[in-house]
């Protein structure tokens, strides 16, 4: 009865011990579904990077013949590039003119462009040859080929002073043949050039009492106060040619007079 009663002793604490150890197990995981199994996670997995292999080292070949250095080529020139810029134009060079005259209120036309009247001052004249024409009431109109250069430049017309430049080449007929020579006018007078002495003259151009042009007979007739009598012809028989002359010769003969 007593070994009966230590058995069943014995039996309760091993139950009781065994009972102790499973409860202090801990709880075993929840098994997973099926669907939980096959979906992806939110985060994904980063797999880890392989490093790349380096690359290959090229072993010259021993067999192979040493090659000759490349030549290096020059660079193109800029030029090839890029196309220069041009050149930057240089200022035109310009005068300044002053122009004036004896007689006011004359008109002055540069290149045939009217100006204005005298005293009159016209800038940025390009430089190089131009024709100035200067005009006044009741006088000839002066003109004067002007080689303008930079800067300021005065010019004066004097439609007062008299000037007279002529001459033409002539035939002096003679009773009995004829001689050449050259009729020279100025406003000190007038001479006939020649190599025959007696036909030559000099005379103030005041003292003709006869000078004027037979167009007919194409002869230019000059008298001398009492003097000699001469009949010009032109060696082309250019009548046109004698009355030029006589008429340019006549005006200032005009003003001559008038002025005494």
């Amino acid at each position: 009865m007593r070994r009966a009663l230590v058995s069943f002793l014995v039996l309760a604490v091993l139950l009781a011990v065994g009972f102790a150890v499973w409860r202090s197990r801990p709880p075993a995981p929840p098994a997973k579904s099926a669907s939980a199994v096959t979906t992806k996670t939110d985060t994904p997995a980063i797999a880890p990077a392989t490093p790349a292999a380096p690359p290959p080292v090229a072993t010259p070949s021993s067999a192979a013949p040493s090659a000759t250095p490349a030549r290096r080529r020059a660079p193109a020139p800029a030029t090839e590039a890029a196309a220069a810029e041009p050149a930057a134009a240089p200022a035109a060079a310009t005068g300044t003119l002053h122009i004036d005259s004896d007689v006011a209120g004359a008109q002055v036309f540069i290149d045939r462009r009217f100006i204005g009247v005298v005293p009159v001052t016209e800038s940025d004249v390009s430089a190089g040859n131009h024709r100035i024409n200067v005009v006044a009431t009741g006088y000839e109109s002066l003109a004067e080929n002007v080689d303008v250069a930079p800067g300021p430049r005065d010019l004066h017309f004097n439609f007062k002073e008299i000037r007279l430049d002529a001459s033409i080449a002539v035939v002096h007929k003679h009773r009995m043949g004829s001689c050449k020579g050259r009729l020279i006018a100025t406003p000190q007078g007038l001479r006939y050039d020649t190599t025959d002495k007696d036909d030559a003259f000099s005379a103030p151009l005041g003292d003709f009492e006869i000078f004027d042009v037979d167009y007919l007979a194409k002869e230019l007739r000059v008298k001398l106060k009492k003097g000699k009598r001469y009949e010009f012809t032109d060696p082309d028989a250019n009548a046109d040619r004698l009355f030029v002359f006589q008429r340019d010769v006549d005006k200032v003969r005009q003003r001559l007079k008038d002025a005494h």
